[in-house]
């Protein structure tokens, strides 16, 4: 079976990244789910933001969780988008929600499930914060995100409880793939924006690859 094509914040290369016409684009391309990476506002709302503050993306040199969700609203046009938002945007695939904080974990699950969106969202990012996750919703997917050579160990598998191992592309070996399904795990592997990579990972027989460039890598696993 094919590799699952899994849209790095939406369609970066086409619009800016995690904004909604991103997240439009690469659901229009043929994407089985769109990653996105969740903040919180000073007034706790969850939205689409990679970085701590808007200075990249957006040119204001402040934190997003110092600023209300209305005055992010206004500093950027209203081009970050609430996770409500994004979560309507990619109806029709899965949602895979990158969390670095553990505090973002009770919003974030609260959006989700106001969102009806909770069968189609999965998690990943730090490990605290999918610990958070996991403590809150014993049924939440998780993909644990791994940034090591070695496996996790079995206390981290065991507390997470994940189903997918989550790897930088560099780090996907065909051991490591092994283990993982050996042990009943998906392997996901992030980003791979080259064909030579892509062909690489597939041939491996991981799971799922999240990538940049969401068409090139659905021509290559549909051909």
């Amino acid at each position: 079976m094919a590799a699952l094509t899994v849209a790095h914040r939406g369609d970066p290369y086409l619009h800016r990244e995690n904004t909604l016409p991103s997240l439009a684009s690469a659901v229009r391309a043929g994407a089985d789910a769109v990653e996105m990476d969740v903040r919180l506002t000073s007034d706790g709302i969850p939205v689409l933001l990679h970085d701590p503050t808007l200075k990249r993306l957006w040119g204001h040199a402040v934190a997003v969780a110092d600023l209300s969700c209305e005055r992010v609203r206004q500093l950027t046009g209203g081009g970050v988008p609430t996770l409500d938002e994004a979560l309507g945007a990619v109806e029709g695939a899965r949602a895979l929600l990158d969390l670095t904080l553990p505090e973002s974990a009770d919003a974030v699950l609260d959006s989700v499930r106001s969102c009806g969106a909770g069968t189609r969202t999965y998690y990943c990012g730090e490990t605290t914060a999918l610990l958070a996750v996991r403590d809150r919703d014993p049924d939440a997917e998780i993909a644990l995100t791994w940034k090591s050579s070695t496996p996790p160990p079995s206390a981290v598998i065991d507390e997470v409880r994940p189903r997918w191992l989550n790897l930088r592309f560099g780090l996907g070996r065909p051991e490591l793939v092994h283990w993982a399904h050996e042990r009943g795990l998906l392997v996901a592997v992030w980003t791979a924006d080259t064909r030579r990579t892509m062909r690489r990972l597939h041939r491996m027989g991981v799971d799922s690859i999240t990538t940049n460039r969401v068409s090139t890598l659905r021509r290559l696993l549909d051909g």
